[in-house]
């Protein structure tokens, strides 16, 4: 029954997270900021929504390794997964600008997170408000130069295209979106969790895996059809961004609301997600796109961690 239930919560938080970019993408473009601002800040945030819930409810009821688990594993699921297979699909030319800038901070901030929650397993208020901190930085970079149009980007955004609505109707279409994500992701943690119980699998697994992908549902839709439609800068720039704002807007505000501690075996998930992280620096470094090649790389990585993560902690 529990599987059903996960199902169908994760169906209502996929569909919130889809009013909540359609919403807020379009009351985006009024500000004239390039597409590639757009899927690093406002398509990335909305995407992350499900994340953002889950994590902070998950923290509240003390369950540490589901609230940090998500973030962990839906970052991989997203690099991995997600951007590799969409570069599977039609391969993915990359902005210097956010090789350069974004991918400079999203490889600084996992490493920080690997010092700061490795070292002693908890998420501390002091990790959280740094984590946060950072956040603030980075947004007011972003802000100081998000007129800039990034390498091959054009300057339309994929998510609303055509769409002139009120701002009352977007206004009400992300408060039903935000509304549907709270309340499915409560139910997908409770029913994760049972889940977990049933088989005597670890909190943390579940978390890194089944509610990382789950939560991670709207980035897949998103940046899949912007591969499709061609707007590589709304694609890359939504996983680049969520991935970011994942790690110092999320776990920046759980960690200064309810700090949480996490099992052991989460030091093995860090360090993997920090190898992940590089490695697809690295890959879109290479010629300045990410071939099918490469994002079958990627998804054979993922799947990988996967496995170890079913096959070393569970019974």
């Amino acid at each position: 029954m529990n599987f059903f239930v996960i199902a169908g919560t994760i169906l209502v938080v996929g569909l919130g997270a889809h009013w909540v970019v359609e919403s807020s993408s379009r009351l985006a473009k009024r500000f004239g900021v390039s597409e590639l601002v757009i899927g690093l800040t406002v398509v990335a945030f909305g995407t992350s929504a499900p994340e953002f819930a889950v994590t902070l409810i998950a923290a509240f009821r003390g369950q540490g390794d589901i609230s940090v688990g998500n973030i962990v594993g839906s970052n991989i699921f997203n690099l991995g997964f997600i951007l590799g297979g969409c570069a599977m699909v039609r391969a993915i030319p990359v902005s210097r600008t956010l090789l350069w800038r974004d991918g400079t901070v999203l490889g600084a901030t996992t490493l920080l997170l690997l010092a700061l929650i490795g070292w002693d397993l908890a998420l501390s208020r002091v990790d959280g408000v740094i984590l946060f901190t950072l956040l603030g930085v980075y947004l007011g970079f972003l802000y100081k130069y998000r007129h800039t149009v990034g390498d091959g980007d054009e300057d339309s955004p994929v998510v609303g295209e055509g769409a002139d609505l009120s701002l009352w109707h977007n206004g009400a279409l992300l408060v039903l979106g935000l509304a549907a994500i709270v309340i499915g992701s409560n139910l997908l943690i409770g029913s994760a969790t049972a889940v977990a119980r049933t088989f005597g699998i670890s909190e943390w697994v579940i978390g890194v895996t089944i509610v990382a992908a789950g939560t991670s549902a709207p980035e897949f839709a998103t940046s899949l059809m912007a591969v499709i439609r061609g707007r590589y800068g709304i694609s890359v720039g939504n996983l680049v961004g969520s991935n970011i704002f994942n790690l110092l807007g999320v776990l920046g505000l759980a960690g200064m609301l309810h700090p949480v501690t996490i099992a052991p075996m989460a030091r093995v998930s860090l360090a993997a997600l920090t190898g992940m992280v590089f490695l697809v620096l690295i890959l879109m470094r290479t010629g300045w796109r990410l071939s099918r090649l490469e994002g079958l790389i990627l998804f054979l990585v993922a799947a990988g961690m996967w496995t170890l993560d079913f096959t070393i902690h569970s019974p």
